[in-house]
């Protein structure tokens, strides 16, 4: 009886010992690192099953052994049920089971596109066209079909759309950003409105926005545009033309070249300001909040005219007399 019972004893150690053996076994090979020498990335596609994955990270030679992950989705289903499409990022240093849970946590890779402030809206569609990874569903909209498809029938794109750099992953349509872009927007002309001077030269948010747009492209220096600002406000009170050349050049379109001339100065055209009264008919890029804040809180002071100083600094000589504003314009602009 005792050497039944001893040989009994003998078996279930030696079972345990194979049991934990194997169950040693198999958690190394799920924690093997995987068969990468650098960070690649691992598109989980739509639709696509955890044994269709495991057996392409094997057939790319990224994970072996894919046997200890089919056992893992008996043992702990869910873990391997819930792999959600979208690129991954998968480093060396990565196991199988942290591959499992990357793919799993739906941190997907993520792109950007930059939209510049004062860029126009031509150039931010161009953009658009162009990024990594976008789906382009509006490639083929024209402008106008665009803002309908936005909800913002009959209205000019010009000056709408926030410039900032935006986020997205693989197949996000460029619908959204545009709309994501939009709709910001709208709630910084909102509030940026609603916190404005008194007794300013607009009569609606959209002129506004049209004034914020002569800003951005006026300056390249963020600590002058409130004085800029200044200026136009105080040309539009006395009903002084504007005579910004950034009007000039948008109003030109594809003619212009990189130059201004004394003709295209006198043409008329709808945003002309050196020949139309006040503002032009819509923004002529895309402002910022700066800008924008700046169109709300315009400096006070006495200056009419402004010439660029050229010096690569991007900021300007401000005057209060013609007189003065023609002898600055001799200093920086003739004598250069």
């Amino acid at each position: 009886m005792r050497t039944v019972l001893k040989a009994l004893v003998v078996l279930v150690v030696l079972a345990l010992f194979a049991a934990y053996t194997g169950y040693r076994f198999w958690q190394v090979k799920l924690e093997a690192p995987i068969a990468v020498d650098e960070q690649i990335i691992y598109e989980v596609p739509q639709g696509a099953g955890f044994n269709r994955v495991i057996a392409e990270l094997e057939s790319r030679g990224i994970l072996s052994d894919s046997w200890a992950f089919k056992l893992l989705a008996r043992i702990e289903p869910q873990r391997v049920h819930s792999l959600k499409p979208g690129e991954y990022m998968l480093q060396p240093e990565m196991s199988g089971l942290d591959v499992l849970d990357k793919l799993n946590s739906g941190d997907v890779v993520t792109y950007k596109v930059t939209i510049p402030e004062g860029w126009s809206f031509k150039q931010m569609r161009a953009v658009l066209d162009d990024a990594e990874k976008l789906s382009h569903d509006t490639a083929d909209m024209s402008d106008e079909d665009l803002m309908a498809e936005l909800g913002y029938e009959d209205e000019h794109p010009e000056g709408r759309f926030f410039p900032d750099t935006y986020t997205y992953h693989k197949g996000v349509s460029d619908e959204q950003i545009l709309s994501q872009s939009l709709r910001r927007m709208d709630r910084l002309l909102d509030d940026a409105w609603a916190k404005r001077d008194e007794g300013l030269p607009y009569e609606t948010p959209y002129e506004a926005l049209i004034m914020a747009s002569l800003i951005e492209k006026e300056t390249g220096a963020p600590q002058e545009r409130r004085e800029i600002a200044g200026v136009f406000v105080r040309r539009l009170e006395r009903g002084m033309r504007l005579q910004t050349d950034p009007t000039v050049i948008y109003g030109m379109g594809d003619r212009y070249d990189g130059n201004i001339t004394r003709a295209d100065l006198r043409k008329k055209t709808p945003y002309n300001t050196y020949v139309i009264e006040g503002l032009p008919p819509t923004p002529i890029a895309l402002p910022g909040k700066a800008s924008l804040e700046a169109a709300m809180h315009p400096a006070e002071g006495e200056t009419l005219y402004f010439v660029a100083k050229g010096d690569g600094t991007g900021t300007h000589h401000f005057s209060r007399t013609l007189r003065e504003h023609n002898e600055a314009v001799r200093r920086y602009i003739l004598k250069r």
